[in-house]
């Protein structure tokens, strides 16, 4: 499908609402850069129970994504909440079945960035995105980080990585997003669509 502008993923799971939170400032970076549109995707949760199914449709937040989305982009931000410094089940049997997209390289030479949010501060944030990271390096993608240019990398005493943006988000999920996280992830999203726009240009 010809398109004029350029698609950016932004792909999230999200049980408390932290992760969906920065997923919609990634999203508020992306669109700040003109043509560039996000594309909020979601994932359903992995039940224990065998039987179990999950609606085609959430009841809020984000449409559940599909893996024409992955065709359609020109760009990804992925994110999922820490489950023992690594990404959530439901993320992960998401990617698990992304073999046939793996296998035509749907993916490959796209560009991508990885969030995420912890209840604690030494949660296991950078273990969790670096893990967000060895599906989409096997799928060819461009991962991208945070640069030291950002003032906020230093002086956060929250969240916020090289690896890429995080938040804190307490035991209780009560701890808003801090202005230094706030600012990391629209910078990640605005770095990330220029840097998407730029190789799409390029294909098209």
């Amino acid at each position: 499908m010809n398109r004029t502008n350029p698609i950016i993923l932004v792909l999230y799971y999200s049980r408390h609402g932290a992760t969906r939170k920065l997923a919609e400032l990634i999203a508020q970076g992306i669109e700040s850069v003109p043509g560039a549109e996000a594309r909020l995707r979601t994932v359903p949760a992995v039940s224990t129970v065998a039987e179990a199914t999950a609606p085609s449709i959430p009841s809020s937040g984000a449409p559940y994504v599909e893996l024409q989305d992955l065709a359609d982009c020109a760009g990804l931000a992925l994110g999922s909440p820490t489950r023992f410094g690594n990404m959530a089940s439901a993320m992960k049997y998401f990617w698990d079945g992304t073999s046939a997209d793996w296998l035509a390289g749907t993916l490959a030479g796209k560009p991508a960035t990885v969030f995420t949010s912890t209840g604690s501060l030494h949660g296991g944030q950078e273990s969790t995105l670096l893990s967000m990271m060895i599906p989409l390096l096997h799928h060819g993608m461009l991962v991208m980080g945070l640069p030291y240019t950002h003032p906020e990398l230093m002086t956060t005493t929250t969240g916020g990585s090289p690896y890429g943006p995080t938040h804190w988000s307490g035991l209780d999920g009560d701890k808003p997003i801090s202005n230094d996280e706030k600012r990391l992830a629209v910078e990640s999203g605005r770095r990330l669509a220029e840097t998407a726009a730029r190789l799409w240009r390029i294909r098209t």
